[in-house]
């Protein structure tokens, strides 16, 4: 093993001000199985993102198969060459696409095609086990067979380096011992291909060939298994990290030993009996029965998604059971019940204090919240930091400490309140050997010393054998219930995992995999792949397709959501100010002064009210808006209209919209200069001339002068730029959120393929939701269209190819949905309505706005929607328009491209 398949010098890595690796000099043998070991948050992910190629070399020196990763020539060279399966439960998996569509997908991401093609999925299916779920959803798998997909995935095109991070974690002790097996299979035809691994299973490690102990960032020992517990003289791995890990105690592993359980004859801390749970169709526990005896540690064993954290949840109230029931210390569980919560100390799985205050104020806050006595308070905190080693970090905040003392923290805090049941989920996940040996110390103490009713949760078998009982779960259901030595007599196995493995395999219904001829055909791995590929380009096409049609809100949102926009929009935004309120203080009483109020209440923009009675209740009406217009008459308007007199009239009107205010005073100076020539027809025969040029005016378009023909054409450019945007922003960020980002990073998928192929359903989803609005606006708003309909698709098609670009411009920039929704919906709506000219030209636009204004793709789109709708202009009349708009589409794709990373920070 003198090869290297990877040489780092001086690697560091750093998130923020955190350091994740700190100067590793590392080679890592070639053609072996090589070992990352070591508790979250060591560095192990990082190291293993930089040899994959997925995260950015920041400092130092890495080779990996003879080249620099610092070189992007290089990793597009020799992407084919590697494989890497992120962490998590099918990390590189998209969760609606079925088996065969994920490997389908991966094997056009590497140029599979014809039979080489047909027989490398046939060959890995079968290995796998997966051949008869070639129709289920990746996301309706189980843990063990997601990861199996995820590793048909990586292994698609025969790579020489595979790497897995963490590929076990969370999975039962039988799909392990099952994917490890394929592991082998794989690597016995196959020597030459090298393995590099992360795991926290220590009993993994076990049958690794190297492995590299790591802590804080840096490298804490290399060597074989034996040669790591011949080095620190002990004879377990968990010991010998404990041994290699600077300041660690040397406490060792193994069974509780304290005191065995005795019988008290008191009521029991929880009966469950048949406890059921269902959300929706879908049964997440199904008929547990279990008895708790009081000062009992109880441990409840399984995979991740077995029903184990909503069992617990079903226990303290937090979720109520669709049937059975529960009972603590004797009486029915009531959520509400103040005094029986108070009985209990709840752990979640995750870190759930508050970490921007200190150890100390997190314990005095939940002490208050448990109603401590005042004077106790001070006491217990004491008493909690002396006997959980928190002394040293008492004024430190919550979130800055490791991992291992936040766990303890949390333990603190569940028993600030002297519990008499203590409900823990999972508390030890992720934390190291050592802290966890110390961890468990004060359990054993909690349980023998202060009789507090310990229930449990964890997938570590070492753990399991630490607990008085354990309940071994799966798929819902206890499978065994009794003591780690009578399950394990029970099964016939040598060990508590081997009894659950044998437990499992009794109702196991995974296929059996057939890894007899699983030698896989070549990669080949000479050949540099190409600049662009359309094969790759459509083949994210239609897994964004596929994804976007199996997802019913963003479908919603997509075609619904445009059609309800439209219509709160269409009859929104108007510019008609009709039905206008006016009253009349009339103070003459006489026919001419009733004629004058009868000729404003006649024409269609008023509305009369009531009459008013005197000045206070004109102010009050107006004050309370009840009318929009008030007209004051004086007394002898009459008689000063019959001598040929000039008469006053006051006219007041409210101002609060200024706007509105001045379309209600052009109408009122409309009406009287109407009125004063009717009066003049009717008195003198004839309208006195008052200039020597008579004036007539037309309205060349729009001759019915109605805003809803200008508006509704207005209004879809914005939702065509609104929710195109927005989905296609989604649909990138979603991809960063869910880690299925990894895959543009790690294959030989360019940005640009990557960008355009997910861009192509959003641009045609976004062309049928357009029609649909063509629609509503010409049978619902009766807008007539008056040009051609292929002129208006050809600008909408350019205009959403322009939109959904900018959508992918907005992506780069947001890390999480709800950032990309936001920014996006600020960015999009604000400029369209101010600077596109939807209700004053751009051309009449001043300072940012002028420049704003031509500079938008809104601008030119609604331009073009109003030409076709309302003057019935074809693409001759406005090509400048669409040259314009065109040009937008090169320039967002290009800023998006040099925008996108193809690596991860």
């Amino acid at each position: 093993m003198t090869e290297a398949v990877a040489r780092l010098e001086g690697v560091s890595h750093y998130y923020g001000d955190t350091c994740a690796l700190e100067g590793i000099d590392l080679d890592i043998p070639a053609g072996c199985m090589v070992g990352l070991i070591g508790p979250d948050g060591v560095g192990k992910s990082t190291l293993l993102g930089l040899v994959a190629g997925a995260r950015k070399l920041q400092q130092g020196q890495l080779q990996v198969l003879g080249g620099s990763m610092a070189s992007q020539r290089f990793r597009s060279r020799v992407a084919p060459r590697i494989a890497y399966m992120p962490q998590g439960l099918g990390g590189n998996l998209y969760h609606t696409l079925t088996v065969d569509e994920n490997i389908g997908f991966f094997a056009d991401l590497f140029g599979l095609v014809g039979k080489t093609r047909s027989h490398q999925i046939d060959r890995l299916l079968d290995a796998t086990g997966l051949r008869t779920f070639r129709d289920r959803p990746a996301g309706k798998l189980s843990g063990g067979m997601k990861q199996k997909l995820g590793l048909c995935c990586a292994l698609i095109h025969n790579p020489e380096l595979l790497i897995l991070d963490e590929p076990t974690t969370g999975v039962d002790p039988l799909s392990r011992k099952r994917f490890w097996d394929l592991i082998d299979s794989i690597r016995s035809q196959q020597p030459g291909m090298s393995v590099l691994v992360a795991t926290a299973y220590m009993e993994e490690a076990e049958r690794y060939d190297w492995l590299v102990a790591m802590d804080d960032g840096r490298v804490l020992a290399t060597g074989s298994p034996d040669a790591l517990r011949s080095q620190t003289g002990t004879e377990t791995l968990d010991d010998a990290f404990v041994a290699l890990s600077p300041g660690e105690q040397p406490a060792l592993s193994g069974t509780a030993g304290s005191a065995p359980l005795q019988e008290s004859g008191q009521t029991p801390a929880i009966e469950a009996e048949n406890l059921t749970l269902r959300f929706g169709s879908f049964t997440a526990v199904h008929d547990v029965s279990f008895r708790i005896r009081r000062g009992e540690i109880f441990g409840f064993l399984g995979s991740n998604g077995c029903g184990k954290t909503t069992t617990m949840k079903m226990l303290t109230g937090l979720l109520t059971p669709s049937e059975g029931q529960v009972q603590l210390f004797g009486e029915p569980l009531d959520a509400r019940d103040l005094t029986t919560r108070s009985k209990v100390g709840y752990m979640s799985q995750s870190f759930s204090l508050y970490g921007e205050l200190t150890v100390r104020q997190n314990l005095d806050l939940h002490a208050r919240l448990f109603h401590l006595p005042e004077e106790r308070i001070g006491e217990r905190i004491d008493t909690l930091a002396r006997e959980f080693g928190l002394q040293a970090v008492m004024d430190q905040d919550a979130g800055q400490l490791p991992l291992g003392v936040r766990q303890r923290l949390s333990l603190a805090v569940a028993v600030v309140h002297e519990p008499e049941l203590l409900i823990l989920d999972e508390p030890t996940s992720g934390v190291d050997p050592g802290a966890r040996n110390r961890f468990w110390e004060l359990l054993q103490r909690l349980s023998r010393q202060d009789g507090v009713t310990i229930f449990i949760s964890t997938h570590f078998m070492n753990e399991g054998e630490r607990c008085d009982r354990i309940s071994l779960m799966h798929a819902g259901e206890v499978l065994a219930c009794d003591t780690p030595d009578e399950l394990i007599r029970d099964a016939g196995g040598d060990s508590l995992e081997d009894a659950f493995m044998k437990t499992l395999e009794t109702v196991d219904q995974e296929a059996p995999a057939d890894t007899d001829g699983l030698m896989l055909a070549g990669g080949d791995h000479a050949h540099r792949p190409s600049a662009f590929s359309l094969r790759r380009l459509l083949a994210y096409g239609r897994r964004e397709a596929r994804e976007l049609l199996r997802d019913p809100i963003r479908m919603a949102f997509a075609f619904i959501g445009s059609a309800l926009l439209m219509l709160i929009l269409g009859y929104g935004i108007t510019l008609d100010v009709e039905d206008l309120t006016f009253a009349v203080l009339d103070r003459d009483q006489t026919p001419q002064s009733r004629d004058y109020v009868a000729a404003v209440a006649g024409s269609r923009y008023f509305m009369e009210r009531p009459s008013i009675q005197d000045t206070d209740e004109l102010d009050q009406r107006m004050r309370a808006g009840e009318l929009s217009l008030a007209i004051e008459i004086p007394p002898g308007f009459g008689r000063d209209l019959k001598r040929g007199r000039a008469p006053e009239l006051a006219v007041w009107v409210d101002g609060a919209m200024p706007f509105r205010g001045e379309t209600i005073q052009g109408y009122v100076q409309g009406l009287h200069i109407s009125y004063l020539s009717e009066l003049a027809q009717r008195t003198l025969g004839e309208v006195p001339a008052v200039s020597l040029v008579s004036l007539e005016d037309r309205y060349r378009y729009n001759q019915d002068f109605r805003s809803l023909d200008a508006m509704v054409p207005a209004v879809i450019p914005i939702l065509l730029i609104f929710i195109p945007a927005i989905l296609m922003a989604l649909g990138i960020v979603r991809e960063k959120e869910l880690g299925s980002i990894t895959n543009l990073y790690v294959t030989p998928v360019t940005r640009l393929e990557f960008l355009l192929g997910k861009q192509l359903p959003y641009i045609a989803f976004s062309m049928i939701s357009y029609l649909s609005l063509v629609l509503l606006a010409v049978y619902v708003f009766d807008v007539p269209l008056k040009g051609g309909l292929a002129t208006l698709s050809l600008g909408a098609l350019l205009f959403v190819t322009a939109t959904t670009a900018l959508g992918q411009v907005m992506s780069t920039f947001a890390s999480t949905q709800i950032a990309a929704l936001a920014a996006t919906a600020i960015l999009t709506i604000l400029p369209t309505v101010q600077f596109s000219g939807l209700t004053e030209p751009v051309s009449s636009l001043t300072g940012a706005g002028a420049l704003i204004g031509p500079l938008w793709p809104a601008t030119w789109f609604l331009q073009i929607s109003r030409g076709v709708f309302t003057k019935g202009l074809t693409l001759a009349d406005m090509q400048g328009d669409f040259l314009a708009l065109a040009a937008f589409i090169p320039v967002l794709t290009l800023m998006a491209v040099a925008l996108l990373r193809k690596q991860g920070r």
